[in-house]
């Protein structure tokens, strides 16, 4: 691994607990929104992709309000203080959210506008707008309208028998104003109109009538027609809004007798929780902008005018519609191991050792083998599976009803808590009760956010486990697009470990005593603490990489800075939120934070510690954020054989540090820097991946 000579061991007086010394957590998530957004921009990547990411940003920013934001507000209304490290108030964070929100937004419509919509034209791939439709277009919307549409809608004037409807969080709505009466000798200067969530809002025109590829607005379809809507009276404005609401969900598990109920009761009033943002079209006037202000509660700078559609996320529909694989990412075919394509089955495999998966380069088809094997296998009697984020119709969950059908002792511990897959995992819960799979809630007060498998097979020893550790989520279409990796197992000591963890699940007890396993809450933070003060007592021999999703805890940064000082050299891959500030003279100019933002979504946990030329390597599913390690049950895999931990060194880290096509350097004040190389072949730790694996079906 190239290293850069670390600077000498110093010295200085500043507390490590300065909040000068942490950059805020909510300030970080948008700045990781920023690079997502110069990935759209960016005229290296196909366009259709640029499109997606574009889409993407939307899709993060209205989480970010949903629940970030929407956490501030409640604790601006309710006077708490600091929330973290950095030391903002959360009225000093809603003022900076709120300036970079809207500077995000605006350039967001920027790039829309003056650069993807003429691209895409220019590949014949049209956003009409109303101005520009021919005439046998509007008659094929006007007929679009009156038959597909506008039964759907529903009208309502705003007067003392019809007060303001209520307006689900996130859906698209138009206020009408309206001037004349009506055959009640009623006037009602505004009317609300909502556009259900079935209509599409992408909608395609006809070829024989426009291009191969073209495409209108539902808003202005219903814009062109809306008059229909309102006979006898004169439309005078039309105008397109939306409500983003606060969506977490209050559950006092210590509280309920039955949390799948209590968390379904829940789920029928999040859309319509407090207001925290408003969506408005650039069109809208002052008088009806403040008016829907006034209604939902809000303030001036909790408006955002747009010169574009108000939900971008909904354009991803563009990307399938259009049918042009040309402008996406080459298609890639994921590799196999070579025990695996031996086809002598996966419990062979496994006795001849453990395999290593890296997805998406590998693919996630032996982890489902794994578990249909075991469903079909008359010597397996038992799976036990935690299930946090995954699909009512994938293999994965077909594969554990199959072995409850035959007759298997089948236990799956589904994490009804993991946000806005609540209402998918109720579902999920309940078909797989219906089949006699045994179905754990969790933990009350802590998420299972832990990625195990783990099977119970008779064999001619005896009963023989097997079992399966990742750092992503069981979840097959994402296991194309994010990268993780999987360990698949017999190795007793780290089975024995699993059986203990999911018998501590499903009863109670004292924590497990675990031989190789780390285990949040209990082992895995003080764990990381002596790991991370074992590289400093070493000084300038030290070596720490960290290669997570987000690094906010300040307990951890607080000895990553005492590392530092004592000369360690530190890398952080870090792909989304960092609280620690590198560079800092005296503090941290021997740690470099780098975030990786291309093709694939970046998800492994990888954590190195040198130990003095004998390094130690796991995998994890946890974040080193607060909640990963405190309020979550995780775990954290090391990687002892000597081939494997190879692989992952240079695969999860030296690539990445090499990177200069998708890679950005955080600097002291919490912006990035890109560091990509004005070279045409700049080295892509991605693209390394995607042709490494296509030339050869890899190593176990």
């Amino acid at each position: 691994m190239s290293e850069k000579a670390p600077s000498k061991p110093t010295t200085t007086t500043a507390r490590l607990d300065d909040p000068a010394l942490y950059f805020n957590r909510d300030l970080s998530i948008l700045e990781f929104n920023r690079r997502v957004l110069a990935l759209a921009d960016d005229p290296h990547i196909p366009l259709l992709e640029r499109l997606r990411f574009l889409t993407i940003v939307s899709s993060n920013l209205d989480e970010f309000f949903e629940v970030r934001f929407a956490g501030l507000m409640q604790r601006r209304k309710y006077g708490a203080g600091p929330l973290g490290p950095d030391g903002l108030s959360p009225e000093e964070e809603i003022l900076a959210v709120s300036r970079i929100t809207h500077e995000l937004i605006s350039a967001q419509y920027a790039c829309l506008n003056e650069r993807l919509i003429p691209a895409l034209a220019a590949e014949n791939i049209r956003l009409l707008r109303r101005k520009e439709w021919t005439s046998q277009q509007r008659r094929w919307v006007a007929d679009f309208f009156h038959r597909e549409i506008m039964p759907l809608l529903t009208p309502l004037s705003l007067d003392p028998a019809h007060p303001f409807p209520k307006v689900q969080n996130k859906g698209l709505n138009f206020a009408i104003v309206l001037e004349g009466e009506d055959a009640y000798g009623r006037h009602s200067p505004i009317a609300i109109v909502q556009a259900p969530r079935i209509l599409p809002r992408i909608i395609q025109v006809p070829p024989e009538i426009g291009g191969q590829t073209d495409f209108v607005f539902l808003s202005s379809v219903i814009h062109e027609n809306v008059a229909w809507l309102f006979p006898g009276l004169v439309v005078k404005g039309f105008y397109q809004f939306r409500v983003t609401r606060n969506s977490e969900l209050f559950v006092d598990e210590e509280e309920v007798d039955n949390l799948l109920d209590a968390i379904a009761d829940e789920l029928t009033t999040r859309a319509f929780g407090d207001a925290v943002r408003l969506e408005v079209a650039n069109n809208c006037p002052r008088e009806v902008y403040e008016y829907l202000l006034r209604h939902f509660g809000l303030g001036p700078d909790d408006l955002y005018t747009l010169s574009g559609p108000v939900n971008l996320s909904r354009m991803a529909a563009i990307i399938d519609m259009a049918n042009r694989p040309d402008l996406l990412f080459p298609s890639f075919t994921p590799g196999l191991p070579e025990s695996c394509i031996r086809n002598h089955g996966i419990f062979h495999a496994l006795r001849q050792g453990p395999i290593l998966l890296h997805h998406p380069y590998q693919s996630f088809t032996p982890v489902i083998d794994f578990l249909r094997q075991a469903a079909a296998d008359p010597d397996v009697l038992g799976i036990k599976q935690t299930l946090y984020r995954t699909t009512p119709d994938s293999p994965i969950v077909q594969a554990l009803m199959d072995a409850a059908v035959a007759g298997k002792q089948v236990t799956a511990v589904i994490e009804l808590k993991a946000r806005f897959d609540e209402a998918n995992n109720i579902r999920l819960a309940e078909e797989l009760e219906s089949v006699g799979v045994q179905v754990v809630y969790g933990v009350v007060k802590y998420k299972v956010h832990a990625k195990m498998i783990l099977v119970l097979r008779r064999e001619a020893e005896g009963l023989r486990l097997y079992g399966h550790l990742g750092t992503g989520n069981y979840h097959p279409r994402n296991a194309r697009i994010y990268t993780d990796f999987s360990l698949l197992t017999a190795d007793p000591q780290i089975t024995a470990d699993m059986n203990a963890l999911f018998l501590h699940i499903t009863g109670v007890g004292e924590a497990p005593k675990l031989r190789q396993l780390l285990q949040s809450p209990f082992s895995l933070f003080p764990a990381l603490r002596q790991k991370i003060a074992a590289e400093t007592a070493l000084g300038p021999k030290g070596r720490i990489i960290v290669r997570v999703n987000s690094l906010i805890d300040p307990d951890l940064i607080q000895d990553l800075y005492e590392a530092s000082q004592a000369g360690v050299r530190i890398d952080a891959i870090v792909r989304g939120a960092c609280a620690l500030r590198p560079g800092i003279p005296g503090i941290s100019e021997n740690i470099s934070v780098v975030s990786i933002v291309g093709r694939f979504l970046e998800h492994s946990r990888v954590y190195y510690f040198g130990r003095n030329g004998n390094p130690e390597v796991w995998l994890s599913s946890a974040d080193w954020m607060g909640r990963n390690l405190f309020r979550r049950l995780e775990t954290a895999v090391p990687i002892r054989d000597p081939a494997m931990k190879k692989r992952v060194i240079e695969e999860a880290l030296e690539f990445y540090l090499q990177d200069r096509c998708n890679a950005w350097q955080m600097q002291a004040d919490g912006s990035y820097q890109s560091l990509r190389s004005e070279d045409t072949d700049c080295f892509s730790a991605q693209a390394a991946l995607l042709a490494r694996y296509a030339r050869a079906t890899g190593n176990d």
